[in-house]
């Protein structure tokens, strides 16, 4: 039976970062170990009260809101993620650049962003046990676990806000590198099937093009090098869909080298025969206004030594 902790009452006087945040999310984001349905449940209740009356989920906090959360019992915590083990230590050489505001770092191969699903940490929590004083650390959004490169980790709330409305309003540029099946057609500029995400019985989640019910989506193309064995592609997601670049190159006849889900099976063992024992997607550059100096950033992630030594051993055409 796991362990619990009963949490007393909590009384917090709401600081600038958090004005304009929805009460739910607000819980959702500092009550972790507690599950989603009872904190719906204690807002239903009336038992959160800000500045002593009961308000809806949707209520958003002002300055100096007085915030009463009541007692609640919590799973407790597992062993605390220590910074000596390699992995996250590592991570600390990952970093492309930081300052007050953000992270941005060149995600491994093979680590998820987050933990979850019988992973005991990701990158996010190795990230806050090795910036133990930053205390609002969020990811500003998400790489597929086997997917390495750039990835922006927001040090305050009010920057998370801002770079995701940069996201919505399609002004951050992200641009991966994949090697794919095939002699990619160099009519093909512009990939827009739609695609409907489905969730296994077994919670793997995969992606099918879907002309009915599936989403709008688009990833722009730009070859970069022809090789005897297949192409490298620079690919720009326009919209965000889970696995898209992955889904819209095996559409077109292009499955990505070492792709487990969405792969040609002859062309990964042709790339595992070079020493190629990772999904070729890498996400390469980062383009995006930086909240605070309002100065445009561009940042780019070195690929790492085994897609380095992977390109070495083709043939170029």
């Amino acid at each position: 039976m796991t362990d619990e902790i009963k949490l007393p009452v909590q009384i917090i006087e709401i600081e600038p970062d958090f004005i304009g945040q929805r009460i739910d999310n607000f819980l959702l984001a500092r009550l972790k170990g507690v599950p989603k349905s009872v904190i719906y449940r204690v807002l239903r209740k009336g038992e959160v009260r800000v500045n002593k009356k009961r308000i809806k989920p949707e209520y958003k906090l002002q300055h100096s809101d007085v915030v009463r959360i009541p007692p609640l019992t919590v799973a407790a915590a597992g062993e605390p993620i220590s910074v000596k083990l390699s992995m996250v230590k590592n991570l600390e050489q990952h970093i492309l650049f930081e300052d007050n505001d953000l992270i941005v770092l060149n995600k491994p191969s093979g680590m998820a962003v987050h933990g979850g699903s019988g992973l005991q940490f990701g990158v996010i929590e190795a990230l806050r046990a090795l910036r133990p004083l930053a205390k609002h650390l969020e990811l500003v959004h998400r790489l597929d676990r086997d997917t390495s490169g750039c990835l922006m980790i927001a040090k305050k709330r009010s920057v998370l806000t801002h770079l995701h409305e940069q996201l919505r309003n399609k002004t951050v540029e992200k641009k991966y590198w994949a090697l794919v099946a095939g002699d990619w057609d160099n009519k093909v500029r512009k990939v827009t099937e739609p695609l409907k995400k489905n969730t296994l019985q077994s919670g793997e989640r995969v992606v099918r093009v879907d002309e009915a019910e599936g989403k709008p989506s688009e990833t722009r193309f730009r070859i970069l090098q022809r090789y005897q064995q297949g192409t490298l592609v620079e690919a720009f997601p326009v919209t965000g869909r889970t696995h898209q670049i992955r889904v819209h190159t095996a559409c077109k006849g292009h499955a990505i080298a070492c792709d487990d889900k969405y792969g040609d099976n002859t062309f990964t063992a042709q790339m595992q025969q070079i020493g190629l024992n990772r999904l070729f997607l890498h996400a390469k550059t980062l383009s995006f206004m930086h909240p605070n100096t309002e100065t445009t950033m561009r940042i780019e992630a070195p690929l790492d030594p085994v897609l380095e030594q992977a390109l070495a051993k083709l043939t170029r055409k």
